[in-house]
């Protein structure tokens, strides 16, 4: 048994959330079900170029608050038997991004934002962001009743590291918008429970994206009640086809 094992074992017996997150979480029978289509594994490029993607539609994503009225957010998601793969096309005409290094606190700047909650037995999820300039933040979060804070990957190399490119497109030298194209491996989400998926299997999730043009707007997949993003009991559900 390894040492991460022990250590959610151990917060499973002294942590109540841990066992009783399941039957508090406000699932209604209106809750959005995405169903995610398995494929082979692709080349990620930043653009959505491979063909896998026409095996699957665009999910748009309500804009939550803020300025920036008409962009739009739209968002793919397909799996493979080694691992997660999103597409996400961002409406712009401004992009706001500065920060040239992985690891930083990107959500101050332009970026979308993925959550993965596989297994609701455990109040523990990844998180994922993007920036336009193609960097990353790759954090695993426990969420203990509200208290949250990510830890980075260790060993985040070889076939745990995430593939990821993004694409900005301009008209004219005008932006027109931008794109983010990524791969999690399962490799990197061991050792958390539910995972690989198989046919059947269900996920939680949320995917966001933030903007700077006027001000901050920010659009979600499901609604949180939350100013933060980690209202996870708020989650959508991945159904893996």
């Amino acid at each position: 048994m390894n040492r991460f094992f022990k250590i959610i074992c151990s917060l499973l017996i002294i942590c109540p959330a841990f066992a009783v997150a399941q039957a508090t979480n406000e699932k209604t029978d209106s809750q959005t079900v995405l169903k995610v289509k398995h494929i082979t594994d692709f080349v990620v490029t930043g653009d959505g170029s491979a063909a896998a993607w026409n095996n699957t539609e665009w999910v748009t994503l309500p804009q939550r608050s803020g300025m920036g009225i008409g962009h739009q957010t739209q968002v793919k998601v397909l799996y493979s038997d080694s691992g997660i793969y999103c597409l996400y096309h961002c409406e712009d005409n401004k992009i706001t991004a500065t920060l040239k290094e992985d690891f930083l606190d990107l959500w101050n700047e332009d970026v979308i934002e993925a959550f993965f909650w596989t297994d609701e037995a455990i109040p523990m999820y990844f998180e994922y962001e993007l920036s336009p300039l193609n960097y990353e933040l790759p954090i695993l979060v426990p969420n203990i009743k509200g208290n949250f804070f990510g830890w980075r990957p260790w060993h985040y190399e070889g076939g745990r590291m995430i593939k990821h490119f993004t694409h900005i497109s301009k008209k004219a030298n005008a932006v027109t918008g931008w794109a983010a194209e990524f791969f999690i491996p399962y490799a990197l989400l061991m050792p958390m429970s539910n995972v690989a998926p198989r046919k059947g299997t269900q996920w939680r999730a949320n995917f966001y994206r933030i903007d700077y043009d006027k001000g901050e707007a920010t659009w979600q997949w499901q609604v949180v009640r939350e100013e933060r993003f980690h209202d996870y009991e708020r989650f959508g559900t991945l159904q893996f086809d």
